[in-house]
């Protein structure tokens, strides 16, 4: 599994990499500067050849690469001949070394264009945009909308994935929902971002139809009458089911995303089941729960822990008051705003225990809330659709809003950062983006492309960041060379180098700082 994760990751940056280091690489030939050394990675060289001058190398450390042009320290003493001159990078003009260190973050935009654009010509597979479970006030509800409905069109604009709501650009006048074999049309009058904000609190995952019964079984619930798999509350909501599919599972192998595509039910010991009243009522006679009242695990020393909770056991009260699922046990254990204790219900092997239990404080990135410490078994149903592929003049308007909107949310991202509205705990390094791309790649092939896109365009913007070693430093010191109205001082230089090392090292410490920190939440 590790090694699986190892080699996705690199999967995922070393196209990255490649294009950002290519870019520098075609602009300084383009100028007429000696490539000395085109590398993937850092340190020591697993693989390399020469050709044309220039050594071709793929190095051990998979974290970024770098091209060494020819005459490229501005602090190196050295006399170079006329032939080195016209080849070397701090000869060129100004608007040369410019385009030279601009290419590798150009790179980075043109390759989340393509990656765009290819997505957009061939179709993408991704998850429905399914609404989740909604409020009675919300707005959804309101007009008609419901638990399960898959949002298919704003206005007139077809919508695949939650990045399409970033593209739409005036007021929402109305959605298209689709419900089983029929679709409505919902109005609305909602300012485009008002609607991206109430869509984002309900665009909540649906729980798989999974069921656990206080020995420990799970089973996979279906309703006869259809040939699709539904979450469980659009089981549970559903009024016309008569007679449910009842397959056993093995319940140390769940897994938290249920792809029913995929699922092979045929070895699987089934049991068919005439409903005499309601789903609900079946499932409270046989004392059957939703999976995610199950406790997957208690965190050492934890409220739960100390207070006996075992598990495998399922929770199905607080304070006498019955709950239906961990998002209802979460939101009722953060309404108590303080530390005191209150009574869980928990079912073992058919016994009924009555365990008080004090939630403690947590703080994670800043954030505190109360905790008891169990894990939930829950496992979300991932329903997948797949769009359809867009004419060359479409799918290129579309890879650029894309980029666009990108980029723009990748600077606005960073700015909330550098002015603290975003903690800077949430920053991640190679542990994050390589989980994130793992996650992804599990999902679908369009969606590991999708993330692959959007960390190009934040590799570009990072890199056009103006400390000294990054590119964009670079680019301030040709700015301030034109306003020197000539090169900065040697002694300027080691300055600059030498502070930008150290932001840079820092960074880096905190990213990895954050990521080692994650592991052990």
């Amino acid at each position: 599994m590790l090694i699986e994760k190892i080699l996705i990751f690199i999967l995922f940056l070393g196209p990255l990499v490649f294009f950002h280091e290519l870019g520098h690489f075609l602009f300084a030939r383009l100028f007429g500067v000696r490539v000395e050394t085109f590398s993937i990675g850092f340190g020591p060289k697993l693989f390399k050849f020469k050709r044309n001058g220039t050594v071709y190398a793929l190095s051990l450390i998979p974290l970024g690469g770098y091209v060494k042009m020819f005459g490229d320290d501005p602090l190196s003493e050295k006399e170079l001949t006329p032939e080195e001159e016209a080849v070397a990078y701090t000869k060129k003009s100004k608007w040369a070394r410019f385009w030279i260190v601009f290419g590798g973050p150009l790179a980075n935009l043109i390759m989340a264009f393509c990656i765009y654009f290819i997505l957009g010509s061939v179709g993408e597979k991704v998850p429905q945009m399914k609404f989740g479970q909604m409020a009675q006030e919300s707005i959804f509800t309101k007009n008609g909308v419901t638990t399960g409905d898959i949002l298919v069109k704003v206005n007139d604009f077809n919508v695949t994935s939650i990045d399409d709501l970033n593209l739409i650009d005036s007021k929402v006048n109305s959605i298209t929902v689709s419900r089983g074999t029929e679709e409505l049309k919902v109005p609305l009058s909602l300012s485009n971002m008002e609607f991206y904000k109430a869509y984002s609190k309900v665009n909540a995952p649906l729980r798989s139809p999974i069921v656990t019964n206080t020995f420990g079984d799970s089973f996979l619930l279906k309703n006869s009458e259809s040939s699709s798999f539904v979450s469980y509350e659009e089981l549970l909501m559903s009024k016309d089911i008569k007679k449910i599919e009842l397959f056993r599972l093995n319940s140390d192998n769940i897994p938290l995303k249920f792809h029913p595509e995929v699922f092979d039910t045929s070895k699987l010991i089934k049991e068919e089941v005439v409903l005499k009243g309601s789903l609900h009522d079946f499932l409270n006679e046989r004392k059957l729960f939703s999976r995610d009242l199950f406790v997957k695990r208690v965190l050492p020393d934890s409220p739960a822990d100390k207070a006996g909770i075992k598990a495998g056991e399922v929770i199905t009260a607080i304070n006498g008051k019955s709950i239906s699922s961990f998002n209802e046990l979460r939101n009722t254990i953060q309404a108590l705003n303080k530390e005191v204790s209150v009574e869980f219900k928990v079912l073992s092997d058919n016994n009924v225990r009555i365990i008080p239990v004090i939630p403690t404080f947590r703080e994670i990135n800043g954030t505190k809330f109360l905790s008891v410490g169990v894990e939930s078994g829950v496992s979300y149903l991932s329903m997948m659709t797949v769009s359809k592929s867009l004419g060359p003049i479409e799918g290129i308007s579309k890879a650029w809003k894309r980029t666009v909107v990108g980029t723009v949310k990748t600077v606005e991202g960073f700015k909330k950062l550098i002015t603290g509205e975003v903690s800077i705990k949430h920053v991640g390094g190679p542990i994050a983006i390589g989980q994130v791309a793992s996650d992804s790649f599990s999902i679908s092939l369009s969606m590991f492309f999708r993330l692959m896109a959007l960390i190009s365009i934040n590799l570009g913007i990072i890199n056009l960041f103006p400390i000294p070693v990054l590119d964009g430093g670079h680019i301030v010191f040709i700015l301030l060379e034109i306003i020197n109205r000539g090169p900065l001082s040697r002694r300027k230089l080691q300055y600059a180098q030498q502070f930008g090392m150290s932001l840079l090292f820092l960074l880096i410490f905190v990213a990895i700082f954050n990521d080692v920190s994650r592991l052990f939440r």
